[in-house]
């Protein structure tokens, strides 16, 4: 999957660190440089009470919660595969969706659920769902998102959660390899387009958030490498630095980045507590959030020279 849209957010509107709404212009936020326009309402096409997702071609089960109840990550394989026992919906080659591809349907603008605006599905239950990812580093554990937030973690495989049925094209299990095209202090991802700045040491200390908003607004004053369009990245730009084969850190096996930090600010606010933002942990690939007001995260400047905002 990698569609120009699924690097973008839908979120609107940006925030200070107090959590209060502030001008988008000039803030180098999520909003004001990366928000999906007009393109959600045409995005799902519903028959026969499946899902087809234009952005990502994949097929959802129209009832996100067709067990009704929690699942240990082995109990949601064996009703998958139930469920195609049955061709349930006419569909039997279900299966348990991959992080990336659960990921794929997760709003940064609305929560409870945190699906995207005017989404025709039923039941989502506002917790935490299965996904048939590995924690590369702790074999006995699997990524779950909770669909009322985004937050993407890992639990014990024994754990109860929910699950939600997933057809249609798998990923390309070789788009990782050989991904990057180093360019000076620059790296440029041959799989999305992105060109990220390799951390710079004044760039590795854990600042606060407005901090490394500010941050990048001095980068692009130095004319850094030539370029002054460096900006603070997406959450979801952030996340498809990860590769979930690799642990500490979950980053491909050719990246050129030297001294990865513990966690990395992105320009999007969480929509479930303003005074947080959204935050990745490269160690195992976590994305959560952090206070805006603490000094936790790092720097990590991005650029798109071809994209169309």
């Amino acid at each position: 999957m990698t569609h120009s849209l699924l690097l973008k957010t839908d979120q609107t509107n940006c925030y200070n660190e107090s959590g209060h709404s502030v001008p988008c212009v000039g803030s180098g936020q999520d909003a004001e440089t990366n928000r999906i326009q007009n393109v959600q309402a045409a995005r799902f096409d519903v028959r026969d009470e499946v899902v087809t997702d234009g952005t990502t071609g994949l097929s959802w089960n129209q009832n996100a919660s067709p067990g009704t109840f929690p699942n240990s990550w082995s109990e949601a394989f064996e009703y998958v595969d139930q469920l195609n026992r049955l061709s349930h919906n006419g569909i039997n080659n279900w299966r348990l969706p991959s992080r990336r591809e659960l990921f794929s349907l997760i709003s940064h603008q609305h929560i409870n659920p945190a699906l995207p605006d005017a989404h025709p599905f039923t039941d989502v239950f506002s917790g935490y769902y299965w996904t048939s990812s590995v924690c590369r580093r702790l074999a006995d554990q699997a990524w779950y998102i909770h669909l009322g937030g985004g937050r993407i973690y890992r639990g014990m495989k024994y754990g109860s959660y929910m699950l939600w049925p997933v057809a249609g094209p798998k990923p390309d299990k070789g788009q990782m390899s050989n991904r990057f095209a180093i360019e000076n202090r620059t790296a440029r991802d041959r799989f999305t387009n992105r060109v990220w700045l390799r951390p710079l040491r004044s760039m590795k200390r854990p600042i606060k958030w407005e901090k490394a908003l500010e941050t990048i607004d001095v980068l692009n004053a130095q004319d850094t490498g030539g370029y002054t369009n460096w900006r603070l990245p997406n959450i979801r730009e952030l996340e498809s630095l990860v590769d979930l084969n690799r642990h500490s850190p979950a980053l491909p096996l050719d990246h050129p980045f030297e001294t990865v930090a513990e966690g990395y600010w992105s320009a999007t606010t969480s929509a479930y507590e303003k005074r947080y933002a959204w935050v990745l942990y490269p160690r195992d690939g976590a994305v959560g959030v952090g206070y805006k007001p603490l000094p936790e995260f790092c720097v990590w400047a991005v650029r798109c020279d071809m994209c169309r905002i």
